[in-house]
């Protein structure tokens, strides 16, 4: 399992990325920050597209996409074709992986608490995708949308 996680925030997700890049490197985890590296208000868009391009280079890595409600990254991500989960809870984030293989979680600093988030973060990580069946429904996802 690549070891990697690329992660990025808008200014509003902009603490809680660096909450989460300390707890990855705890964890062993190699990151890949793709910014911003300040609080300065700055466009959500422009930091997802960092993310998602690398996802889309090497589908080994996972990504971190945070900004105030985790809306507007998961909006994003999502039309750029990488399936980006918003996740509120654990449980969201073990079945993100588990039935939904999602290679992108995404978080909002504004509606959960750090310590949660992180746990979130965790399961989300730790949380294999189970495959058969699960896999068909992935794949029904590019036919029904074209």
């Amino acid at each position: 399992m690549n070891k990697t996680i690329v992660i990025g925030s808008d200014h509003g997700g902009y603490h809680l990325k660096k909450a989460c890049i300390k707890a990855l490197t705890d964890w062993g985890y190699t990151v890949e920050d793709e910014g911003p590296d300040c609080l300065d208000s700055c466009d959500y868009p422009l930091y997802a597209a960092k993310v998602c391009d690398k996802l889309k280079a090497d589908d080994s890595k996972l990504g971190v996409l945070i900004c105030g409600t985790g809306l507007g990254m998961s909006m994003t991500a999502n039309r750029m074709g990488i399936r980006a989960a918003l996740c509120t809870n654990e449980f969201h984030a073990r079945m993100a992986r588990a039935h939904n293989n999602a290679p992108c979680l995404c978080l909002g600093e504004r509606v959960t608490g750090q310590g949660l988030a992180l746990s979130v973060l965790k399961v989300f990580l730790e949380t294999d995708f189970e495959g058969d069946r699960h896999q068909r429904r992935i794949d029904l996802i590019d036919t029904v949308s074209q």
